[in-house]
């Protein structure tokens, strides 16, 4: 009988709590380019569903709030976290996150390609989550509550969205995906749980209250606004004394042209480029001054030392 000996693992979980959080990041970004596509794909599902959760959370605890404004954000900013402490706690493949394996790519951990397919299978696969939780949520009959103010919120909510300037809609996915990205890096500091779901709230409570942009959240609350202003009852308008037709430019083709484009790209530029990237290049910086200081201090012990023997 062939007995199959395991090695200590010790050593190596002592080395990996000595990685820095750009080298985690490698990990992590280089884990999800190399998962099986269909792990990959279930997972986004999952995710995408998670984030329109937590955005039925916010028009739910943010529907006739009473308190001021930017409290009133800021609560809603709370809840919305729940759906990126669904993703890292539960496990799911989010797109504004997966963008953070653009340092496996400049640590050329992965290539160009694999990330790219990637991105393509997570960002589809939120898109999935999101559109079965539409069907969920208008079937439920959630705009209905609190008198039909919960589906006018909605409504205002998405519709706000598609005011946006195109540039205006990128700067805004820029700065939501730099918050989410650094919420997920901190969460490279510890391995508690309870730690990483704190980590998570006040970054994604930050972006949320100020109004920032995000791709895969606007997949869920976009088409929502748009499923109500199409299929809503007439008398459900007239009670609540408006017309169907301020609605009217809630369309597909304003989404995804006037808001999911420029607010994809922004996520990616603010989550890729901005933190993934930035924190790269400093690391790699700093070691490779590291680097030179070495040679430079060996080569002058070198140079001391044939002194010495000239003597």
């Amino acid at each position: 009988m062939t007995v199959n000996h395991q090695p200590n693992k010790a050593p190596d979980t002592l080395s990996a709590a000595k990685l820095s959080l750009v080298e985690q990041a490698a990990s992590y970004g280089a884990d999800k380019v190399f998962k099986s596509k269909k792990q990959s794909f279930g997972l986004a599902i999952f995710a995408g569903a998670f984030i329109a959760l937590a955005f039925v959370f916010y028009i739910t605890v943010t529907t006739g709030s009473q308190g001021s404004w930017g409290l009133t954000r800021f609560i809603g900013g709370l809840a919305f976290s729940l759906g990126l402490i669904l993703v890292v706690v539960c496990g799911g493949e989010l797109f504004t996150s997966t963008v953070l394996s653009s340092v496996a790519w400049a640590q050329k951990k992965v290539s160009t390609l694999a990330v790219m397919k990637c991105w393509a299978r997570v960002y589809a696969g939120n898109f999935v989550g999101a559109m079965l939780m539409v069907l969920l949520i208008t079937l439920a009959g959630m705009y209905q509550l609190d008198g039909g103010r919960w589906g006018l919120s909605a409504l205002n909510i998405a519709q706000h969205k598609l005011h946006h300037s195109w540039t205006q809609a990128f700067v805004l996915g820029i700065l939501c995906n730099m918050m989410v990205c650094l919420g997920v890096w901190m969460t490279f500091a510890t391995k508690d749980i309870l730690t990483k779901v704190v980590l998570l709230m006040l970054p994604v409570a930050m972006f949320v209250s100020s109004g920032f942009e995000h791709s895969i959240a606007n997949m869920f609350m976009v088409p929502l606004g748009i499923t109500i202003h199409q299929f809503a009852d007439p008398a459900w308008f007239e009670a609540l004394n408006i017309s169907r037709d301020k609605f009217a430019d809630l369309t597909i083709m304003n989404f995804v042209f006037n808001n999911l484009i420029p607010v994809t790209l922004g996520n990616i530029v603010g989550g890729g480029v901005f933190v993934g990237l930035g924190y790269w290049m400093v690391e790699n910086s700093a070691l490779t001054t590291l680097s030179v200081n070495e040679s430079t201090q060996s080569v002058d012990a070198t140079t001391r030392a044939d002194s010495a023997s000239k003597r």
